[in-house]
């Protein structure tokens, strides 16, 4: 089934968000994790920020990690909860 750019979009920021939550906070591990090019990788951080959820680099530039701050309107459960059907959607 094919999704539309807006829902993949949307579910690959939630993604992201989910993984820098769990552990998985580093670009590297992020592209390793989905095998997204690093560059969408780094996108897909910034934009967090457009759906309201605070996400910050943490500490040095070769040792830090990125932090999600605030999930905003995202209920935060429901990603969590639904972490299977995003990754179908995004076809990981």
């Amino acid at each position: 089934m094919t999704h539309s750019k807006t829902k993949t979009s949307f579910y690959r920021r939630l993604y992201v968000a989910h993984l820098i939550n769990t552990g998985c906070h580093s670009v590297p591990a992020i592209t390793a994790e989905t095998g997204m090019p690093r560059r969408t990788a780094q996108d897909t951080i910034k934009a967090l920020d457009e759906l309201d959820i605070h996400c910050a680099f943490i500490g040095a530039t070769k040792d830090g990690a990125y932090k999600i701050l605030d999930w905003g309107p995202i209920d935060q459960d429901w990603v969590v909860n639904n972490v299977t059907k995003i990754k179908r959607v995004l076809a990981l």
